[in-house]
């Protein structure tokens, strides 16, 4: 029991060292991750705003069409209801001639 009592605690603090060893390694990785990660972000991101004038020409070319096929549209449906209303048809005048007092 004795050799128990001194011989544990030295491996415990062996296991620790090695644990925090490997604990120091992993987070010296991951900020060597996180670098790559922010760089290939930013490589990204700039290439990405390299488009914002395109992307703002389409934009400015959408709305130009959209306003020409609304009036194209406003104008073809006016054409439609032109030709498809019916024309009223003109009412001859009635003689004042009252038929129902002739029957009588």
């Amino acid at each position: 029991m004795e050799v128990l009592a001194t011989v544990l605690p030295i491996v415990i603090d062996i296991l620790l060292i090695v644990l925090l060893t490997v604990f120091i390694i992993v987070g010296i990785k991951l900020i060597g991750v996180m670098n790559k990660a922010q760089k290939l972000i930013n490589n990204v991101e700039e290439k990405v705003n390299t488009f914002n004038a395109f992307f703002g020409f389409i934009n400015v070319i959408n709305s130009k069409f959209a306003g020409i096929s609304e009036k194209v549209a406003s104008l073809v449906e006016a054409i439609v209801t032109k030709l498809t209303r019916k024309k009223k048809k003109v009412k001859e005048p009635e003689d004042e001639y009252d038929y129902e007092e002739e029957d009588k």
